[in-house]
């Protein structure tokens, strides 16, 4: 399966290299599950303007595998990374390429801010699209037909895929693999790559994780560290305005103003996540994750769940949880 990976200039490191890592990933399962698979699964290949190497926005050097224009026909997906910053217009022969291979492509899409380069191609159209946080507004302002979704990892609007930046490649990479070869085998690349098994792609991008990391030099620090170290503690506001030595108005206004969502929320998150990890990879019972997380009560945990990532602990579990008895995929389909 060809999949071709067009970067513009100034191309944002990890973007590339999560992309690459994922299909590297899936490729070494598909061949340690199956002898019988003589090539690899994903053939991918790096493309740009031209054959020169590239300095990343990070200043690592890439050389592409080709120049864009020697693709004469459509591969099976054609993604388009993203770069530092809003990339520059690239030349007008870029454009055109990208218009008459897209469609012969069975998906195509981008991560980060490559959703400029699609929207100049004129391929939104009324589709939802992602990107990253920061560069959703301009999206939208340059794109006003596209349906931008500016706190999505990923989405997924027929054959187009967009996504978030830096990370959020993974996500839309394993998201492929899972299309591709199975849940099993996304979720074995996922722990590979040390990454957690299963982000959905409706869930927003602020992660309690990035947002703590965020204000690391706020008087808030400590208290957002108890709260992630802590889910199944007091985390009532009441108690968290203590901690910061505020009054709980003021906590309330500062913590909301500084993190970017209110205190309960927060620690809503942060419980969902740590209930997402045991769904995931724990034979625990939905009651007992639910005390363990923090929420109390398995009635409470599935009110956060369908309030933030619209579904239930137990659906959620259904879906994202590997089979959990050690035994490998077949991939009796490949081959």
């Amino acid at each position: 399966m060809q999949v071709v990976i067009f970067v513009p200039s100034n191309v944002h490191s990890l973007e590339l290299a999560g992309l690459m890592d994922v299909f590297t990933e899936a490729n070494a399962r598909v061949a340690e599950v199956n002898a019988r698979v003589a090539e690899a699964f994903y053939d991918v290949m790096v493309v740009a303007e031209d054959d020169r190497p590239i300095r990343c926005g990070s200043g690592l050097r890439v050389l592409p595998d080709s120049a864009f224009h020697r693709i004469l026909n459509g591969p099976d997906t054609l993604l388009v990374a993203g770069s530092a910053g809003v990339p520059k217009a690239p030349g007008r022969d870029v454009i055109e390429w990208l218009s008459r291979v897209i469609p012969q492509t069975r998906r195509y899409g981008s991560v980060c801010t490559g959703a400029f380069l699609l929207g100049e191609v004129g391929l939104f159209g009324g589709r939802r699209v992602a990107t990253h946080w920061q560069y959703a507004p301009l999206l939208a302002e340059r794109f006003p037909e596209a349906k931008v979704e500016g706190d999505r990892v990923f989405v997924r609007d027929g054959p187009m895929i967009t996504s978030a930046g830096s990370s959020a490649a993974i996500d839309l990479g394993l998201s492929l693999v899972e299309e591709d070869l199975g849940r099993d085998v996304a979720l074995y690349v996922a722990r590979r790559l040390v990454v957690f098994l299963k982000r959905p792609g409706d869930q927003s991008q602020f992660s309690v994780h990035l947002a703590a990391q965020a204000v690391d030099r706020s008087r808030l620090y400590t208290v957002q560290q108890y709260i992630l170290n802590h889910p199944a503690a007091d985390l009532s506001v009441t108690a968290l305005a203590r901690m910061a030595a505020m009054s709980v108005r003021n906590f309330v206004r500062v913590f909301t103003q500084e993190v970017g969502v209110p205190p309960s929320d927060y620690v809503d998150l942060t419980r969902i996540d740590v209930a997402r990890y045991l769904l995931e990879g724990s034979r625990l019972s939905i009651e007992a994750i639910a005390i363990k997380s923090g929420f109390g009560s398995a009635r409470s945990m599935r009110r956060a769940f369908l309030a933030h990532l619209g579904t239930t602990p137990s659906e959620y579990r259904e879906r994202f949880r590997s089979s959990g008895d050690g035994s490998r995929p077949t991939l009796s389909d490949i081959g």
